[in-house]
């Protein structure tokens, strides 16, 4: 993601405790309760209805400052203790938008208190070169997380090599045992950051899940497939959809959501005509799309049209929303795994 996570007031003007979000949400689901859904063939009627509520804003940047708020006073509890929790990134490559990445952890790293090394390799290097960085790493006592960044070069096994990583220093969630944690319905392993971050941002707005059908929009091992499981877990309790390429009619699949999480990394491909009215939507894509309006001839979308934003209840921003908050779930994976391995004498 492009943000660095950077604290900002949300520009909402509701902005009060979680439990006034989550009246605003039902205030709004009855507001459209009455309503005939919204047809887009009809102008007028389509201009009537777009007007009356817009959706409120699912600010990454706010929710990811009270994380970062929390975690510095877990830092300052582990550093009084002897700890400075350690995390080493791993970039591959000059692919520009990836180093913006890594700059963004690193520098939240440093608000935080957190040390951070920073191993960056060229395009041409050889796998087992980078299998050895990862095995003398995962020797590495004072080391609490790892993080290779994607994308690796074509040449690469990106998975190969996100396995050799120790899942207690597995920072992203993606080793088999931390995901198959997940499937088991536990959270004592390293749980993927953009997922995680999905169902804070959720927690943060108020919205309860319990009962309603979510329907997530992509079936990646990273994002798609992990939130599908933290939605449907007890606790958050939803009635789950997993919708992907093959799936048929996915407009109206998708309209029959009251959570749509797309994932899919096509730009604005949710139209507002594919989304339920007052549903409460998270756009987790980034994309670069051609602008010739723009200085720098390009500008950032999600996968979700903008015009979602007069029908949808809540709506992530691009950027803004899933970005901060992956980077901040990162941060807290890190803080978890020090915590574990140094506080708690686990491995």
């Amino acid at each position: 993601m492009t943000s660095d996570g950077t604290p900002s007031p949300a520009p909402s003007s509701v902005e009060h405790s979680p439990s006034s979000k989550h009246e605003q949400v039902g205030a709004w689901s009855a507001l459209w309760a009455s309503k005939h859904r919204c047809d887009e063939s009809k102008p007028q009627e389509a201009a009537l209805l777009h007007r009356i509520v817009p959706a409120q804003r699912l600010d990454g940047k706010a929710c990811a400052a009270e994380v970062e708020a929390a975690l510095l006073q877990r830092v300052k509890t582990l550093t009084a203790n002897g700890t400075i929790p350690h995390l080493a990134v791993l970039i591959v490559g000059d692919d520009p938008a990836s180093h913006v990445y890594v700059n963004s952890k690193v520098k939240m790293c440093e608000r935080l208190g957190i040390r951070s090394t920073h191993i960056a390799l060229p395009a041409n290097t050889s796998e087992q070169t980078v299998r050895q960085h990862v095995a003398e790493l995962n020797q590495q006592d004072d080391l609490d997380g790892i993080l290779i960044q994607s994308p690796l070069p074509n040449h690469m096994d990106e998975e190969a090599l996100t396995d050799l990583i120790l899942p207690s220093k597995d920072v992203d969630g993606f080793h088999p045992q931390n995901l198959g944690r997940l499937v088991q319905g536990r959270r004592d392993g390293l749980l993927p950051c953009t997922p995680s971050g999905v169902m804070r941002m959720l927690d943060w707005a108020g919205i309860d899940l319990k009962g309603k059908r979510a329907v997530v929009l992509g079936r990646s091992r990273i994002v798609g497939m992990p939130a599908a499981l933290r939605l449907a877990a007890r606790g958050a309790d939803a009635t789950v959809t997993v919708a992907h390429s093959k799936t048929e009619d996915l407009p109206s699949v998708c309209a029959e959501a009251d959570v749509l999480v797309a994932a899919v990394g096509r730009a604005e491909m949710v139209q507002a005509s594919w989304v339920k009215p007052g549903a409460i939507v998270v756009d987790v894509g980034i994309n670069r799309v051609d602008d010739a309006s723009r200085e720098r001839g390009w500008r950032l979308a999600g996968d979700v049209s903008p015009e979602v934003e007069h029908v949808a209840s809540w709506l992530s921003p691009v950027p803004g929303g899933v970005g901060p908050m992956t980077i901040a779930m990162l941060m807290e994976n890190t803080v978890r795994s020090a915590e574990s391995r140094h506080v708690g004498g686990t491995e």
